[in-house]
């Protein structure tokens, strides 16, 4: 056993977060569909979308019996709605191929739609309890800076990280699972990317970075995410228009909420490239049926 393990453990023990995807009810679909929902998406944001959703959607049959355009619509304002299309598509292929049963091996898992090798080796662990290697940001920044000394992990998974990750995993299937989410929740609450509370860690004596001085990060500039008048923020003023309606929407709509004509229309075309609008007539627009 790695010296990082009791003490993350015991300190998960103590102060996870009880959230509906962790609980002993919950279903692999609700684990599916929280991991495509925290993508990119704070916590508190998902909470009341992944409730409703369950709640319209209990299971992946219930999902693919539904048009695309509804999860587009009932993904509301969490972002980067090509996720909806993405877990449309894989309950799709759940039904198909699974008989409508989140699949529980790895490899059927990577093979579904929008599901990379993150995604598999979460929703294999955190929903069938599985030992594997689960490498978000937070698990990335925890490690880095415990095993490796550096304030933040570099921009793409490095072989060297999977090789420190893989050689922590705990033996036992069960403990490397909860291990592998109690690693992503440290990170989450307690070595956070701005505002590490180091004094609240319960490995601060045994990390690197900390022995060091907790030197700055001396990689790649990291790019903050800029909102105000980007590409995103049209996207979504027209997305958002879409979701209010009932039916189709006139090109004139689409104008009010953004009159930069250029942006727009490069936006327009964009969506309709992704599959999350369809032509609806000369001049108009609607969800995908």
């Amino acid at each position: 056993m790695s010296e990082l393990h009791d003490p993350v453990l015991g300190w998960y023990d103590r102060h996870a977060r009880e959230l509906p995807w962790r609980s002993d009810s919950a279903s692999p679909w609700s684990v599916m569909v929280s991991e495509f929902m925290l993508q990119q998406t704070p916590v508190a944001r998902v909470l009341p979308v992944h409730e409703a959703w369950l709640e319209r959607w209990p299971s992946p049959a219930a999902l693919a019996a539904d048009p695309v355009g509804d999860a587009v619509r009932m993904w509301g304002r969490l972002g980067y709605p090509r996720r909806a299309l993405r877990l449309h598509a894989a309950a799709v292929a759940i039904v198909s191929a699974h008989g409508g049963e989140v699949p529980s091996a790895y490899a059927d898992l990577l093979a579904l739609p929008g599901i990379g090798d993150y995604t598999a080796a979460a929703i294999a662990s955190f929903a069938f309890g599985q030992r594997h290697v689960v490498l978000d940001t937070n698990v990335r920044r925890v490690l880095g800076r415990a095993v490796s000394g550096n304030e933040f992990p570099p921009p793409a998974v490095t072989r060297g990280e999977r090789d420190v990750a893989s050689g922590l995993l705990p033996d036992d299937a069960p403990t490397a699972a909860t291990w592998a989410v109690a690693v992503m929740e440290l990170g989450a609450l307690v070595c956070t990317a701005r505002d590490p509370r180091c004094t609240r860690c319960p490995i601060a004596d045994q990390c690197a970075w900390l022995a060091a001085g907790s030197p700055a990060h001396d990689g790649p500039p990291r790019r903050g995410q800029a909102w105000a008048g980007t590409d995103r923020q049209c996207r979504g003023r027209i997305m958002g228009v879409l979701r209010d309606a009932e039916g189709p929407v006139h090109r004139s709509s689409i104008e009010a909420v953004w009159p930069e004509a250029t942006q727009r229309d490069r936006c327009l075309t964009s969506l309709v490239d992704d599959g999350l609008l369809v032509a609806a007539g000369p001049s108009a627009f609607s969800l995908p049926a």
